[in-house]
């Protein structure tokens, strides 16, 4: 039996910043971010570091809810350039063989047949390396780019993306896997009882089919997904295959993976169907001191507008419209309809229901390199800290983001990675050749719900 070893996840970002939004301020930071070159530096990087996978954030607006207006966070670069992924992943697949390549993609803003289309020819491209990060959207600004007024209603938006899910899958099984035959003699290309319409008419979507794209090398691509809370983590146990978190203390993160594990059991969900993996920041150098005289210069570049801009983005609520130290009220924290795990940690770790602005900036720690745990140190202090992580029930693997780009992905390759490889807990080659397989996932079984 293979020992159990660490998913390493690079978290990528298709804008001026990686998810630090200092980061660009950084002296080393490449400032090619709108070049092809960019990403694929990257790419090889952490293929050569053995990551399993490459995954894309995305927004599909700038943040410019703070004051009503995009100024400051244009003035201060707070993830304000907001490239399509899909193009970026392509870049980056042609320069590697076995890194897998995943983008977010809302299920609130787009139509599963062209999700569907576009996640299995990227599979295809790649050669079975694809992956979809399934988010429901998070503020009015968005919405505003999609011709609507406000976003819609958070369990609702799950409720949409319930279905929406079940007909981008539905058109991914409508092809036989032996329906393509290239008979030239017989003049055969491929035999059309097996291929069929999904004829899928719901609350939500009506799509008939057929649909257009055979079956990709993984039959369907990995899902990703990020629900913590209430309906999120139902969302995210009953479809998703990598589960990506924000665990602010190793405590808070063995509880909320042993939560995660009891939801799978109760949704009959396969032992083993999903991976868990937290956000981590790394600063390591060859001494603890120097890491630590490193950590304390990347967190100088941040900004108070980062964290303002960033908390009124995520939680669809202006936060230039209250005092610094004026609570909010029962209404204001109902209101609140973007990503309520930043809320719920906030009132958690504050122990106030009705928490300030201040009390949001401090424990949310939104746009620092505070936000998510922070390894400093050796890279054996480094691989100690994510090693009793991963051994003690709080995670398989991380997500890695980056101080600044591409320095922190290479440092963290060039010193971490053989750390890790020599205590057994990275792989020191991939497995195959698809995403699902180097992840160690077997085929595709979400979890079935009543009425299914």
């Amino acid at each position: 039996m293979t020992a159990r070893e660490m998913v390493l996840v690079g978290f990528m970002q298709a804008q001026n910043c990686s998810n630090y939004p200092a980061s660009w301020r950084h002296p080393d930071a490449a400032p090619d971010f709108l070049s092809a070159d960019y990403y694929q530096r990257v790419a090889r990087i952490l293929e050569s570091g053995r990551f399993h996978m490459a995954f894309f954030d995305d927004r599909l607006a700038m943040p410019d809810i703070y004051g009503a207006d995009h100024a400051e966070a244009v003035r201060h670069g707070v993830r304000v350039v907001k490239m399509d992924p899909i193009p970026l992943l392509t870049a980056m697949a042609m320069v590697t063989s076995h890194l897998g390549l995943a983008s977010t993609c809302s299920t609130t803003y787009y139509e599963p047949f062209h999700v569907a289309r576009t996640f299995s020819t990227l599979d295809h491209m790649s050669g079975g390396r694809a992956g979809w990060n399934v988010v429901t959207s998070l503020n009015d600004s968005e919405a505003a780019n999609f011709g609507a007024r406000e976003l819609p209603a958070h369990d609702l938006r799950y409720d949409r993306a319930d279905e929406f899910l079940e007909v981008v899958i539905g058109h991914w099984n409508t092809w036989s896997a032996d329906a393509i035959r290239i008979d030239k003699a017989e003049g055969l290309f491929a035999d059309p009882d097996k291929v069929r319409r999904l004829d899928h008419h719901g609350q939500w979507f009506d799509s008939r089919g057929p649909f257009t794209v055979p079956p990709s090398p993984q039959d369907h691509p990995v899902i990703i997904q990020a629900g913590q809370s209430g309906r999120g983590r139902q969302f995210a146990v009953r479809w998703g295959e990598v589960i990506f978190a924000i665990f602010p203390t190793l405590e808070f993160g063995r509880k909320a993976y042993a939560a995660l594990q009891e939801e799978s059991v109760l949704l009959g969900r396969a032992p083993g169907a999903f991976r868990v993996a937290p956000l981590v920041y790394v600063t390591v150098a060859e001494s603890q001191s120097a890491a630590e005289d490193q950590f304390a210069a990347i967190d100088a570049l941040a900004k108070p507008i980062d964290t303002l801009a960033l908390l009124s983005e995520a939680l669809n609520f202006d936060f230039s419209s209250k005092a610094l130290d004026a609570p909010f009220s029962d209404d204001e924290m109902a209101s609140i309809s973007g990503l309520q795990a930043i809320r719920d940690r906030v009132v958690r770790l504050s122990g106030n229901p009705n928490p300030s602005v201040n009390d949001f900036v401090q424990f949310s720690q939104r746009g620092t390199i505070k936000e998510a745990v922070h390894f400093v140190g050796s890279p054996q202090q480094v691989a100690d800290g994510m090693e009793e992580w991963f051994t003690t029930g709080a995670c398989d693997g991380f997500v890695l983001a980056a101080t600044h780009v591409p320095g922190a992905y290479e440092a963290f390759v060039r010193l971490v990675v053989p750390e890790l490889q020599r205590r057994g807990l990275h792989q020191h080659d991939y497995r195959g050749t698809t995403l699902r397989g180097n992840l160690g996932l077997d085929d595709y079984q979400p979890a079935a719900v009543p009425g299914d």
